[in-house]
């Protein structure tokens, strides 16, 4: 707080700085940050799985579908050209598998959807065969990777 001016004078500039406003706007706008920001940042809070890779049980059931890197699609070794041919093959494999199964009188359980898919290829394609093999009746869809060296989990 300034008293007097140091020269004397009514009219010499003064040199010192009330401060007092910048700390109380400051303030404010600190405790306005406080408030909004949690309530700006919202996040679920989620527990990610974690990654090993598993050996697959390969059962001869089981359908194994390669999607290279040109978007074209293979049952086992045979190329499919068009969706409605893997369609009709995966309807075809699954009504089999049923009743073969049934014929032996056990209890009936799905075979899976194995799909091998190159690196560069774009994942419409692999979307493309998911969505097929579900439209066929198979419920479960899975997808065959290489394992990097050393992770690999092994139950004896």
């Amino acid at each position: 707080m300034s008293v007097g001016n140091d020269s004397g004078g009514d009219d010499a500039p003064m040199n010192e700085i009330n401060t007092t406003p910048l700390v109380d706007v400051m303030l404010v706008l600190l405790i306005i940050f406080l408030i909004t920001v949690p309530v700006v940042i919202q996040t679920v809070p989620l527990t990610l799985p974690t990654v090993t890779n598993l050996p697959t049980t390969t059962k001869p059931e089981n359908v194994l579908i390669s999607v290279d890197g040109n978007c074209d699609t293979y049952w086992g070794q045979t190329k499919v050209d068009t969706k409605q041919e893997l369609l009709d093959r995966g309807v075809d494999a699954l009504k089999k598998e049923i009743a073969r199964q049934e014929a032996l009188g056990a209890k009936v359980e799905l075979p899976e959807v194995h799909i091998r898919g190159d690196k560069d290829v774009a994942y419409r394609c692999i979307g493309g065969v998911v969505f097929t093999m579900q439209r066929a009746g198979f419920l479960k869809v899975g997808f065959i990777s290489e394992p990097t060296p050393g992770n690999v989990t092994r139950d004896f």
